[in-house]
């Protein structure tokens, strides 16, 4: 077996909370619409239905929003070929970098 092509890979994640806030905010107004139903339906005589639509939104709308998250990430991902010689550590991509700092407790 000849190995004649040598090559590195870099594996980088660019997702940001931006790319999947619009997904989450949906699935919030979702699960709130959902609720007000339930509530609605509470005051009829079967409180059971109300339980039945709560958990039927939320049986049905979970597999889309793991779908849209799985799929968001996926298209994030990158892999870039690096040359052999090269120094493999990362540097930090310069839309992806947070500026704050981290948290120090206080006495």
């Amino acid at each position: 077996m000849n190995k004649s092509n040598n090559q590195n890979y870099q594996f980088v994640c660019t997702l940001t909370f931006g790319d999947i806030y619009g997904q989450i905010i949906v699935w919030l107004i979702t699960i709130t619409i959902s609720l007000a139903s339930a509530l609605a339906l509470m005051g009829a005589r079967r409180p059971v239905y109300a339980l039945a639509t709560v958990g039927l939104v939320v049986l049905l709308s979970l597999p889309f929003l793991l779908f849209a998250f799985v799929t968001t990430l996926l298209n994030h991902i990158e892999l870039t070929a690096v040359d052999p010689g090269t120094k493999t550590e990362t540097e930090p991509i310069p839309g992806n970098v947070s500026q704050q700092k981290p948290v120090q407790a206080s006495s």
